[in-house]
């Protein structure tokens, strides 16, 4: 082969896999939350979940896309583990597409005809920078251009030096061929990082006579499992969730190219006849993209019985992580690129933070005369996440967030100053009450204690990613803490002034109860605003008042 068709079939890859890309981005950006909603509605049955998966990886053909997403979604607490497993098997028979989409239009369809004008139309609507979601759109269609121009150049190519490379004279047919081959179509996913690309290399191979049917269909199989490496990748120093979906992926795709190699013979000449009597169009291409989707589907029918088997399994595994309460659970760097899925789990880990500042609160009230012994370490916990989540909100900052979540990178910076407020308050309380004595007026101490017990009842509903929390419920019980507060205060004070308590015991009770009633008001602030940032939701012109005071 001479350097100049070696150019081209590099220069043809490159198109491939940039038009690939660009054809992901914008569907994933045009669609918004069109692709949040559809997991979320659409796999609450096994079934449901396979097809969602089969739909959503044909539309943006990307299957490592569709992964990440579900590794966000079930880090976002919007999936379990049994749904995401779904979404991967109907993600790998999704993924299959790409073999149709190269074996009709890439074969039979003048494709210059089409890409070059998509190419230009797409460039027109990206210039249409006051329409994001057309812009995106734009970005996708441009992509789809590129993609198939970059399959007429490698088809093209290896039309070029089909005659003066053969492989029929090779021995496929035992158990080392087979391994052989399915070992290139492995590698061959594995330095490009794209089973869709891997693909259409064997498929553009395939249909200049360079490599023969079964070659390829080995090929084909250890491209199928090349896929997982994406996701083995990406799961690397990632949440355990991820790692669990990644590792249903390996299995899933493990298990199908063993048996898929096992049956190879077998299944290419049953599918042969099958297309003879369906009367399909002849030829390999279109045979190699049945045989692609065949023994995924395959597949999900071997596991599907075995699923639940499966999760439990990968549930007692990656462990290890999740028992550090310190370690960010749910700020995996696989959704930084998908910012409503990295926003959702900015608000999952923050609502981690709130519940760790609610617990320190909760301790500090309940005790008289000590700090608890996990105050430090839970401190300590805190801090590492909230800074964790900062260098997090960092990442996504540096991409193009559409201009509807512009403010909610510095909602989420609001709500995590308001529980490290709370952990500090949670300080000073602690050190009030060490420093402080007893009172011995019983009426003036039960109401101490009442104010106490309201805030306790406060930071206990103040949970935003609670479904039964209300928002209203906790506006409602501060305005009745804060009328409650001055109402102590104000008792405390001509306690103090006729002699029945001591000055400095006076002074110290204020203090520990401003605190006290700061930190109900921050847990009520950060629960209302973690509210709005798991839905998404702008902030009301009230809440940006608030925000302007603060």
């Amino acid at each position: 082969m001479s350097l100049t068709l070696l150019a081209n079939l590099a220069g043809g890859i490159g198109l491939f896999m940039l038009g690939m890309m660009l054809m992901t981005n914008g569907l994933k950006l045009s669609a918004g939350n069109a692709l949040r909603n559809i997991l979320e509605r659409s796999t609450r049955t096994a079934f449901r979940g396979i097809l969602s998966g089969v739909f959503i990886t044909s539309l943006v053909q990307s299957s490592s896309a569709v992964t990440v997403a579900t590794i966000g979604f079930v880090n976002a607490g919007l999936l379990n583990l049994t749904q995401a497993i779904m979404l991967v098997y109907g993600s790998n028979v999704g993924t299959t597409m790409t073999g149709w989409l190269v074996a009709t239009i890439g074969f039979n369809v003048n494709i210059k005809a089409f890409s070059l004008p998509a190419i230009g139309i797409g460039m027109m609507f990206q210039l249409a920078k006051t329409n994001p979601r057309l812009a995106a759109l734009g970005e996708s269609l441009a992509g789809f251009g590129i993609f198939f121009l970059g399959i007429e150049i490698m088809k093209t190519t290896f039309a070029g030096v089909g005659g003066s490379i053969q492989l029929e004279s090779l021995d496929y047919s035992g158990a080392t061929g087979l391994l052989l081959f399915s070992g290139t179509g492995f590698l061959l996913t594995f330095f490009m990082q794209s089973s869709s690309a891997a693909m259409a290399i064997i498929l553009t191979a395939t249909g200049g006579g360079i490599i023969p049917i079964n070659v390829a269909a080995s090929m084909v199989i250890g491209s199928n499992l090349g896929t997982t490496t994406t996701a083995a990748i990406a799961s690397l120093g990632a949440t355990p969730n991820a790692k669990r979906v990644a590792a249903g992926h390996v299995i899933f795709n493990l298990i199908t190219g063993l048996v898929a190699l096992a049956i190879l013979p077998a299944l290419l000449f049953s599918l042969e006849r099958l297309r003879h009597v369906l009367g399909m169009e002849t030829g390999h291409l279109t045979l190699l993209a049945l045989f692609h989707t065949t023994f995924n589907i395959l597949g999900v029918l071997i596991l599907l019985p075995l699923t639940v088997r499966m999760v439990r399994f990968l549930e007692q595994r990656f462990r290890i992580s999740e028992e550090d309460e310190a370690l960010p659970r749910y700020l995996d760097r696989n959704v930084v690129s998908t910012p409503t899925l990295a926003l959702q789990a900015m608000a999952m880990e923050l609502g981690r933070v709130g519940a760790l500042a609610r617990r320190m609160a909760l301790g500090a009230i309940s005790s008289e005369t000590s700090a608890s012994p996990r105050l430090k370490q839970e401190s300590a916990a805190l801090d590492n996440l909230v800074d964790a989540i900062g260098d997090f909100s960092s990442s996504v900052q540096r991409r193009n967030l559409p201009p509807q979540l512009d403010d909610q990178l510095p909602n989420a910076m609001r709500v995590s100053r308001y529980y490290t407020e709370i952990a500090e308050l949670v300080k000073a309380t602690t050190k009030s009450q060490l420093k402080g004595t007893p009172i011995s007026h019983p009426v003036l101490s039960e109401q101490i204690a009442n104010f106490k017990g309201s805030v306790a009842k406060l930071l206990e509903k103040a949970d935003a990613l609670d479904e039964e929390y209300s928002s209203d419920d906790c506006s409602e019980r501060m305005e009745a803490i804060n009328e409650e507060y001055q109402e102590l205060k104000a008792v405390l004070l001509r306690a103090g002034t006729v002699g029945e308590i001591g000055v400095r015991q006076m002074v110290n009770r204020l203090e520990m109860l401003s605190d006290i009633r700061r930190i109900a008001e921050q847990a009520e602030k950060g629960a209302r605003f973690l509210s709005n940032l798991k839905s998404l939701t702008p902030l009301s012109p009230d809440e940006e008042k608030e925000v302007r005071a603060d």
